[in-house]
């Protein structure tokens, strides 16, 4: 018998109570205007409904909850009884923490196996028993021997996991019980169920909206704590206006954000320089020019483009394009100049960035091109306007607040890019206006410092989350700028 039944199981037992009370509630309301389904004051459906609803939703939050508040609960409840002797020097709790859940999941697949059982769990001392050979014989390999204070830790953290596992299995189902027969047993003809249920699929839309929302404040707050955290070890002054980035976890770091946004910008800039051109002029063929059968095959050809993963783009700057461009540019290349010394610079992170950036372009270009009605064509045409100049005085200043919404879009995708630019672009952080130099950006910084054994109290891991909300607050700013744009330019058309 399991020390817990897995949450699948739950799941798989609310939806099935909840399938069941849907038949049960139309029947009954069936029953009760004596199989007149005229008689019923909502349809039967929506007897069914409200009982399937009253069972699943309530429980449902209620899973939900637990699974996440648990593992928070317990984790600090067991991170507070470790004693600080056991925490060694460059360690933190955190660290310890991962020794105790691995020890932890790794005496519940000695269980499993039958190596162990529940009471000799209970009853192991790490200073009789060998605790890293016992868990080596089923798989579980750990760096170092068990001490005892890890061992209480992770007997308490399994402990307070199984009887909160159970208590969750409990409650959910009692809820789910109470809700299915509360709501069977007011199932009548005459019950406005239909009115019930429409509430309660409204609550749920502004559930979901209220979810996106809260989920969008949670990641700002948890930048900005940290960020706090990190402004409070490190110089703010030196990092907005400082013009070195030498990261050195030894201490007497130079911690500036200049020539990392510098590195985003510019790259940036130049991906825009290739997918907004080439972007618009493509839509401007397919919705205006292409025919049928030619806008059919392009354009998911096109579209292909977005499809293909960024890791992709990424092996093609480095492998083929930067090598291209070295040739050509490089000492001994084919122009006879010295202006790239390394396959990596701006110019082959931005152009390969900027073909990624082209479906992005195009796309909703195309579409916004094409929502632009006809009658305004048709009047340009009778006016005697020819199709150029219909396209450049008629369409596409109708068609600018939706285009300047695709290329801020692009240029958003562009600025929080990582694997083109941690491939394609460098890792030199410096100040630099040559396109053929190797740089860095914001976002390649943020996984640097984030990868490895950082520790997450000292100020160069710490930097990763100013970078991250600076880097969020910039989008922002784009984001407002096309809302602005495109509200200023529509009131002119409209």
């Amino acid at each position: 018998m399991p020390a817990t039944w897995p949450v699948s199981w739950l799941v798989l037992i609310l939806l099935g109570l909840s399938v069941i009370g849907y038949f049960l509630g139309r029947q009954r309301a069936l029953a009760s205007a004596g199989g007149d389904s005229r008689l019923l004051h909502s349809l039967p459906n929506f007897y069914g409904m409200n009982v399937l609803l009253s069972a699943l939703i309530p429980s449902a939050v209620v899973l939900g909850a637990w699974v996440l508040i648990q593992p928070m609960v317990i984790n600090s409840a067991v991170s507070s009884a470790i004693p600080a002797e056991v925490i060694a020097e460059g360690s933190s709790r955190d660290l310890v923490m991962s020794d105790v859940k691995r020890v932890a999941e790794g005496l519940e697949i000695a269980r499993e196996s039958g190596a162990v059982t529940l009471a000799e769990i209970r009853a192991l001392d790490a200073t009789q028993t060998d605790i890293r050979a016992l868990l080596a014989e089923v798989g579980v390999a750990l760096g170092s021997d068990v001490q005892p204070a890890i061992l209480k830790a992770a007997q308490d953290y399994r402990a307070m996991s199984i009887t909160g596992s159970n208590a969750m299995m409990i409650i959910v189902l009692l809820i789910a019980i109470v809700g299915f027969g509360r709501s069977y047993a007011r199932t009548h003809h005459e019950y406005r169920a239909r009115n019930i249920v429409e509430r309660a699929v409204l609550a749920l839309l502004i559930g979901a909206a209220s979810l996106a929302i809260l989920t969008t404040v949670g990641i700002v707050l948890s930048m900005l704590f940290e960020t706090v955290n990190f402004f409070g070890l490190h110089d703010w002054k030196d990092f907005f206006f400082g013009t070195v980035w030498a990261p050195n976890f030894r201490g007497d770091s130079e911690l500036a954000i200049f020539p990392l946004l510098w590195g985003t910008l510019y790259i940036s800039v130049v991906a825009l320089f290739v997918a907004v051109p080439i972007g618009l002029f493509a839509a401007i063929y397919l919705s205006e020019y292409a025919s049928k059968a030619v806008r059919g095959f392009a354009k998911p050809l096109l579209e292909i483009l977005a499809g293909i993963p960024t890791i992709v783009y990424g092996l093609f700057a480095l492998v083929t394009f930067g090598p291209f461009l070295l040739r050509m540019f490089g000492d001994g290349g084919v122009l006879g100049v010295n202006w790239m010394t390394d396959a990596r610079s701006v110019a082959t992170a931005g152009i390969v960035m900027g073909i990624m950036l082209i479906p992005f372009v195009s796309s909703l270009s195309d579409d916004i091109i094409n929502a632009v009605p006809q009658s305004l064509r048709d009047g340009s045409y009778g006016l005697g306007a020819t199709k150029s100049e219909t396209i450049r005085q008629v369409v596409l200043p109708a068609a600018l607040p939706g285009i300047v919404g695709a290329i801020l879009l692009a240029a958003s995708r562009a600025i929080g890019e990582t694997m083109i630019v941690v491939l394609g672009a460098g890792a030199i952080a410096r100040l630099s206006t040559n396109p053929l130099d190797a740089l860095t950006t914001i976002t390649t910084r943020i996984v640097s410092q984030l990868t490895g054994d950082g520790d997450f109290a000292s100020p160069e891991t710490l930097v990763a989350f100013a970078l991250g909300l600076t880097l969020f607050v910039l989008t922002l700013g784009l984001n407002v700028l096309a809302l602005y744009i495109v509200r200023k330019y529509r009131e002119q058309y409209e």
